[in-house]
């Protein structure tokens, strides 16, 4: 029932998650494999770019950090509570609310990946001007958050029958 749910492009939006899965999950490795190559230093710096690799236990951001393994593990919990959210969203979504949500669910997952088997979420891309520096965050981040800015213009300046294309 839910795989006719998800409607004939289903092989499609498989593919994009495992697209997005995948591109997160190889851009980690990589930045792992070269944090233990250079002894933790940074990786890669540049004027306005620095790859360093940083262990993330909180949310978005880092924000609900805690070093209490319970708060982490409900944490953890609720994350996934919420990509289930999504997929049931993803089932009735058309259009291009339906690739926001995808692109939403496959950088969710890969996070939540790495929450499980890292008991954190390798970041390492850190953008910078100077002296300010915008929070560390990883590509399934990017992913995320492209998926949500589309699903607030959607929401703005949207039409449902624009949205149902």
């Amino acid at each position: 029932m839910i795989i006719k749910n998800l409607g004939k492009n289903f092989i499609i939006n498989f593919f994009l998650v495992l697209l997005i899965f995948s591109l997160d999950r190889i851009s980690k490795i990589y930045v792992i494999y070269l944090d233990k190559k250079f002894l933790g230093s940074e990786i890669f710096s540049s004027k306005f770019l620095n790859i360093t690799l940083i262990l993330n236990e909180g949310i978005a951001f880092g924000l609900l950090s805690f070093d209490e393994k319970y708060i982490y593990n409900i944490l953890t919990i609720f994350i996934f509570i919420i990509i289930l959210i999504i997929f049931f969203m993803l089932i009735k979504s058309k259009g291009l609310k339906k690739y926001s949500l995808l692109m939403i669910f496959g950088g969710a997952l890969g996070n939540v990946f790495d929450r499980i088997f890292y008991k954190g979420v390798p970041d390492f891309i850190d953008f910078h001007i100077g002296n300010y520096h915008w929070f560390i965050f990883n590509v399934a981040d990017i992913f995320i958050t492209f998926g949500v800015i589309l699903m607030i213009i959607l929401e703005l300046f949207g039409t449902n029958k624009e949205n149902n294309l």
